[in-house]
């Protein structure tokens, strides 16, 4: 890595990233060799996906990530096919490959994640040093998607202390300890899906009106400002500082719904960045979350048609 290129106002950090293998096969069979189409090789993982839709969407970010073995290589060389300004960091361990099957017969989709490499030490700990060196630093430090083993659970939490001490705004997208740890630390915003909020603020928490409150307990609390509960086809809930809006979706046909949530962040930080308004970047991330849905596969947002849903979200709104 180096700290004297020209960095871009927002920075996505991927600590986990893969490479995306889909195929597809008549029917999935138990103990029978299944004949599959040719696969498509794409990058993946949260951070990922997130720099990758801000592309999409007009927005330039830098994309950082470790990077190890030939498949490592191969993410590298596919970004690079995207045009993403990426700082890739070499480990010893081999990037992670996930398999997507789709059942053409049924139209299922079936979704093998892999735990991903073991990262040292010195490589964890040499990244928190590298990412306190960029100069300047961004405006926006978006750390997405989960931790790979041998990192610490508190790893978000360590970068949002020194993105706050750079005076960047942090957005968390996560889940299970390693959001609960970046919330000790405070942060800017989080986005969970209502199951993620649920494991962090109680299981017991079903209605929506207890959803509201616990998240206006959390930012009472000093723990983030803003808090994004993305609710699937029901839209999001946005909850700052004492007010709580639920957002509705625009209805729009289902293709997949791999990549709604990276692409509803993108959204958000890239119109933040822009200098919109909070709830006018939220409109914008919903917006983004479902023109994914929209695309086949696991193909992000479109630009077209994010712009169209979110002008039709600003008329009725």
């Amino acid at each position: 890595m180096n700290g004297e290129i020209n960095i871009a106002k927002i920075i996505c950090i991927n600590m986990n990233p893969t490479i995306d293998k889909s195929t597809a096969t008549q029917h999935v069979i138990a103990e029978r060799k299944l004949y599959c189409s040719s696969p498509i090789y794409e990058p993946g993982g949260g951070g990922v996906n997130v720099s990758r839709a801000i592309k999409k969407l007009g927005g330039e970010s830098l994309l950082v990530y470790p990077a190890g073995g030939m498949s490592g290589k191969m993410l590298t060389e596919l970004l690079e096919l995207e045009e993403i300004k990426q700082m890739p960091v070499p480990i010893k361990g081999i990037t992670r490959e996930n398999l997507i099957v789709l059942e053409e017969s049924t139209g299922r989709q079936f979704r093998f994640g892999m735990p991903g490499p073991w990262l040292e030490i010195e490589e964890w700990e040499q990244y928190l040093i590298e990412i306190s060196k960029l100069n300047p630093f961004p405006d926006y430090l978006v750390l997405s998607g989960s931790l790979p083993l041998g990192v610490p659970s508190d790893f978000y939490a360590r970068v949002a202390r020194i993105g706050k001490k750079m005076g960047c705004k942090v957005i968390v997208d996560t889940a299970g300890e390693a959001l609960a740890r970046a919330l000790q630390e405070g942060v800017y915003l989080i986005k969970p899906n209502i199951r993620e909020f649920r494991e962090l603020a109680g299981n017991n928490i079903k209605e929506e009106s207890q959803i509201s409150e616990a998240a206006k307990e959390i930012i009472r609390s000093g723990q983030c400002e803003v808090i994004v509960i993305s609710l699937g086809a029901a839209g999001a809930l946005l909850v700052y500082e004492n007010n709580v809006e639920h957002i509705v979706s625009p209805t729009v046909p289902i293709s997949s719904k791999v990549g709604a949530g990276d692409s509803m962040v993108a959204g958000i930080v890239l119109s933040l960045s822009r200098g919109k308004k909070l709830r006018e970047a939220v409109l914008f991330g919903i917006a983004a979350g479902s023109a994914a849905v929209m695309t086949p596969g696991t193909e992000l947002c479109r630009r077209e048609d994010t712009e169209r849903l979110y002008a039709r979200m600003i008329a009725s709104n």
